[in-house]
């Protein structure tokens, strides 16, 4: 590609801080959909990659910054639960809403509890378009809805 960036060929595992993710790492939400998700990030990426992964047990894929000073894109993956972090203009924006689809929204919630901010312990919405759904922020501002996969 003649003077431009080449994103994915450019990739190098070798000297890539995220490991690919081997085999299932959330058992209450097995089975999830493959649908992908753009976040936009208003906070440094080592802290929504932190929150992301410590937090919610996402494992990183991939990152890639073909340079020091561009921005930086990660792919984080749960089970079938794939979603992009940019810090990319136009990329999603921060503030935006996610539905991740789950198969026991309480189990997750009893899993996440101990690990969220104490002013962040989500409920669960039993009336929820498209059943029970809890709502996490994350450091920039976007909400996922972990909801009753259907």
């Amino acid at each position: 590609m003649a003077g431009g960036v080449r994103h994915r060929a450019s990739l190098d595992p070798a000297r890539a801080r995220c490991q690919p993710v081997d085999g299932p790492t959330w058992p209450a939400a097995r089975a999830l959909r493959r649908d992908l998700a753009a976040l936009g990030l208003d906070v440094s990426h080592s802290a929504a990659l932190e929150f992301h992964t410590a937090v919610l047990g996402f494992k990183c894929s991939w990152e890639h910054r073909p340079r020091p000073d561009l921005p930086l894109h990660a792919r984080v993956r749960r089970d079938d639960a794939e979603l992009d972090l940019s810090e990319h203009h136009g990329d999603g924006t921060p503030g935006t809403v996610v539905r991740v689809p789950v198969r026991d929204v309480r189990a997750l919630r009893r899993e996440l509890s101990p690990r969220l901010a104490p002013r962040q312990f989500p409920g669960v919405e039993d009336d929820a378009p498209g059943g029970p759904t809890m709502t996490v922020l994350d450091p920039s501002g976007n909400s996922l809805r972990f909801c009753r996969q259907g």
